[in-house]
């Protein structure tokens, strides 16, 4: 299939539509508009619903009742929208319903601003509302990714009847590249008995309740355990860059690992062994791709656009604390490259 050009928040819109979602509920936030924007047309011409919601709250809940009946369904926010969502985002997981939701980052917190940033980190892996869960979290890292993830997203929510979150960035949700969309297939709205749908004479009722209360609290606790290891077992996915030999690597996702890339190319041309690990699952963390670097990496640096270093964590717990892990991180401005060198030089001559 020919490439198009298209803004990343409108190829993740159609890819979502072209993986068989029919359903769509959300309200306007910058930088994720153009997802509802295209949606207000484009649903129509393949004959789902599209609302525009009075708030964020309603437009996960309205895709909880849509998601109950069978429907792909997806909703879509930024910074405080994404907030607004963490309640019905822990009902999806407490009653075993597939969903997508996007959070295209922004910075700061409360109102924030409209930039770009991956300050959202901490909310999207580990469970933004109350209970014991977590999501699948797939971040994008071009256009072409943004399409791409979209369109496995809804595949992953059914595989494991839960919610799968895409924590894409304002960068990539505005930039414009060369895509190559997916094929458009229907999804049947009756394909699982779970689902609701209207009776016809003599059936059960049937009702979507919380699997707690379903089957018990022993049985319930063996089935979270299962399904989160069966998550992290078989979900994990990465990319990994020049690592073979790397003295030092670099630990970057979204806009972050565009910038890391540069750097790793750029640091080679003067003889340094510098390495990057992009996660493309945030959650379950890419633990895999540490365990196969070697003895020679001497530490790792965590690029991100979070002040606080969110996900150098998960980069210390995926190597057991046995090599130093600095942050590298910035607020409303993407990484430099040569600030990138300069940490990887510090790295090498402290270790």
């Amino acid at each position: 299939m020919a490439k198009v050009l298209m803004k990343g928040n409108e190829a993740f819109a159609e890819a979502c539509l072209r993986a068989g979602c029919r359903f769509f509920s959300g309200y306007p936030i910058t930088p994720q508009t153009e997802i509802l924007e295209y949606m207000s047309w484009r649903m129509a011409e393949v004959g789902g619903q599209f609302i525009q919601t009075e708030s964020e709250v309603a437009g996960i809940n309205m895709l909880f009742g849509a998601a109950c009946c069978g429907a792909r369904a997806l909703t879509t926010s930024s910074g405080p929208g994404f907030s607004l969502k963490q309640e019905g985002i822990s009902y999806l997981c407490g009653n075993d319903i597939p969903a997508v939701i996007a959070d295209v980052m922004r910075i700061g917190s409360g109102l924030g601003d409209i930039f770009q940033g991956q300050g959202d980190y901490w909310q999207l892996t580990r469970g933004g509302g109350h209970g014991d869960y977590r999501t699948i979290v797939l971040a994008p890292a071009s256009v072409q990714e943004n399409a791409d993830l979209a369109y496995q997203a809804f595949d992953l929510a059914e595989k494991y009847r839960h919610p799968v979150l895409v924590g894409s960035d304002a960068a990539i949700g505005q930039m414009v590249e060369p895509v190559e969309l997916p094929e458009m297939k229907e999804h049947d709205i009756n394909t699982y008995d779970w689902a609701i749908a209207p009776r016809k004479e003599g059936e059960e009722q049937k009702v979507i309740w919380n699997t707690y209360y379903t089957i018990g609290a022993d049985a319930y606790m063996e089935y979270l355990k299962d399904k989160y290891a069966r998550m992290e077992a078989e979900e994990q996915r990465w990319e990994s860059v020049q690592t073979e030999d790397a003295e030092v690597v670099l630990v970057a996702y979204g806009i972050s690992s565009r910038i890391s890339k540069a750097a790793v190319k750029k640091a080679r041309a003067q003889g340094i062994k510098l390495g990057l690990i992009r996660p493309i699952t945030l959650w379950p963390f890419p633990r895999k791709a540490f365990d196969a670097l070697g003895d020679q990496v001497k530490g790792f640096l965590s690029v991100e656009m979070s002040i606080l270093g969110q996900m150098a964590d998960d980069v210390k717990l995926a190597i057991d604390n046995r090599r130093p892990v600095e942050v590298y991180g910035e607020f409303a401005n993407v990484p430099s490259e040569d600030v990138i060198l300069e940490r990887v030089q510090g790295i090498l001559k402290k270790y």
